[in-house]
């Protein structure tokens, strides 16, 4: 199962993080097989997987708040204006540290990304 989670703004709305796999390993496709971490704003958990789902992520269920965006991601998501992008998620397996303790230069990017290089 995905890791992922949440956190409400004091506004009322949420930022909803999961770790998912990469649509080009779902499809079986080559080139990258990493696993992806995806960032939604939204008013609320119900439409920020509303949001995913209308993209094409159809099985996108977020269950607990194991892996809860960490505040550099919020303030990522809040700055980008679509208010949803992603990057691949670092691997904690081999280092046995949370998500956020590893450190990933990689840019967040627009999920028009992922979906475009899924379907090319």
């Amino acid at each position: 199962m995905a890791a992922g989670g949440f956190c409400k703004l004091p506004n009322g709305r949420v930022v909803v993080a999961l770790n998912l796999p990469s649509p080009a390993a779902r499809e079986g496709l080559p080139g990258a097989s990493a696993d992806v971490r995806v960032l939604v704003h939204a008013h609320n958990r119900a439409r920020a997987l509303t949001r995913l789902r209308n993209l094409g992520l159809r099985a996108v269920y977020l269950r607990g708040n194991a892996a809860p965006p960490t505040p550099d991601e919020v303030t990522a998501v809040l700055h980008h204006p679509d208010g949803l992008i992603w990057r691949t998620a670092p691997d904690d397996r081999e280092h046995g540290l949370p998500i956020a303790a590893v450190a990933v230069p990689e840019l967040w990017r627009p999920i028009r990304a992922l979906l475009r290089g899924a379907a090319a």
